[in-house]
C-alpha cells in the first residue's frame, strides 16, 4: 500500500500544509466540473465543502501565516495582493452561500471562484513559499499554529476534523512509518 508522503492532517510545516489545503481544493473544483445538469445535490454539497475549506483556509492564512511573512521578508507586495484575491475569492463565496445549482450563474460563479483559486496557488507556491523558506521563520512551530487554529475553525463550523479522506491517508501513513 503507497501513503502519501504528506498527511493532509499532518503536514510537516507551514508550507506543507497549505499545499495540502491546496491540493484538496483543487481536486473539489475538478469534481465539481465532471458534475452534470442532473447532479444538483452533488454540486451543491461539493460547493458547500468547497466554501467551507476556503474559508478556513483564508483565515488561517490572514491570522497566521500572513503576519508571520510580513514581519520576516521586507517586500510586501506579493502579501498584498494574496490579501486582494483573498477579498475577491470571499466575496464570491458569500454569494455562493445565498445560492443554489441551478439558479443564473451558479455554475460559472464556481468555476470563476476555481480560477481565482488556481491563480492564488500558483502565486503562492511559485513564489511566495519559496521567500518563506528563506526566512528565519519556524516553519514547524507555525505549521502547529496553523493547524491548530484550523481544528478550531473546523470544530467551529461543525466539520469532522479533516475528512474521512484525511484519516485514510494518516492511517496509511503511520501504518508505513511503523
Amino acid at each position: 500500500m503507497t501513503a502519501r508522503k504528506t498527511s493532509s492532517r499532518r503536514p510537516k510545516d507551514a508550507i506543507a500544509l497549505l499545499i495540502a489545503d491546496h491540493k484538496k481544493v483543487q481536486k473539489m473544483f475538478k469534481d465539481f466540473e465532471k458534475l452534470g445538469e442532473e447532479d444538483q445535490d452533488q454540486k451543491a454539497e461539493l460547493c458547500t465543502q468547497i466554501c467551507a475549506e476556503l474559508k478556513i483556509h483564508t483565515s488561517i492564512e490572514e491570522e497566521i501565516f500572513y503576519p508571520a511573512l510580513r514581519d520576516a521578508l521586507e517586500e510586501q507586495d506579493l502579501l498584498d495582493e494574496a490579501e486582494v484575491e483573498h477579498a475577491s475569492a470571499k466575496e464570491l463565496i458569500s454569494q455562493l452561500e445565498g445560492m443554489k445549482p441551478g439558479e443564473d450563474l451558479f455554475d460559472a460563479k464556481v468555476t470563476v471562484l476555481g480560477e481565482y483559486v488556481n491563480h492564488h496557488v500558483k502565486e503562492e507556491q511559485t513564489e511566495m513559499f519559496a521567500k518563506a523558506k528563506k526566512t528565519e521563520i519556524d516553519m514547524v512551530a507555525l505549521g502547529e499554529e496553523l493547524m491548530e487554529r484550523k481544528q478550531q475553525l473546523m470544530g467551529e463550523m461543525g466539520l469532522a476534523e479533516g475528512g474521512q479522506e484525511a484519516e485514510q491517508d494518516e492511517e496509511e501513513q503511520e501504518k508505513e512509518e511503523n
